[in-house]
C-alpha cells in the first residue's frame, strides 16, 4: 500500500508541474507571458491554431490527472480498516468478578465489609 501511495504522489507532483509549465506557455489576453518563453515560435510547428489546441488539451488532461490523483489520495488517506469481531460478529464479553465477590462474601463474616471490583460497587446506596 505504501508503494501505491508513493506512486500516486509522484504522478500528482509531475502533473502539477506540467500544468504549471503549460499554463505559463500559453498565450494570455494581456501580457503574453507565453511569448517570453518562446511559445510564439512553436506556432509554426503545430500550425496557426494547433499550438493553442495542443497546449490547452494537454493542460486539460494533466489537470484531470491531478484531480483524479488528489481524490485517490484522499480516499486512501481516509481508509481505516475495521478490526475483526470474530466469527459471531460480536466482541467476546469481558468476564466480571461478581461470582468471585459473591463467593468471598459467603465465606466472610457478616460484619466485615466486602470489597468488590464490580462497576458501581463504590457508590453509596
Amino acid at each position: 500500500m505504501l508503494y501505491l501511495k508513493t506512486l500516486i504522489i509522484v504522478v500528482q507532483l509531475l502533473s502539477a508541474l506540467g500544468v504549471i509549465g503549460l499554463v505559463l506557455l500559453q498565450h494570455g489576453k494581456g501580457a503574453d507571458m507565453g511569448a517570453a518563453f518562446g511559445s510564439g515560435a512553436s506556432g509554426s510547428l503545430f500550425g496557426a491554431t494547433g499550438s493553442a489546441n495542443f497546449l490547452s488539451r494537454t493542460t486539460a488532461v494533466l489537470a484531470a490527472v491531478f484531480f483524479i490523483t488528489t481524490l485517490t489520495l484522499t480516499y486512501l488517506g481516509s481508509y481505516k480498516p475495521q478490526t475483526s469481531a470474530g466469527v459471531l460478529g460480536g466482541a467476546a464479553p469481558v468476564p466480571t468478578s461478581a461470582p468471585v465477590a459473591a463467593a468471598s462474601a459467603a465465606s466472610a463474616p457478616a460484619s466485615a465489609p466486602v470489597a468488590s471490583s464490580a462497576p458501581g460497587a463504590d457508590v453509596p446506596k
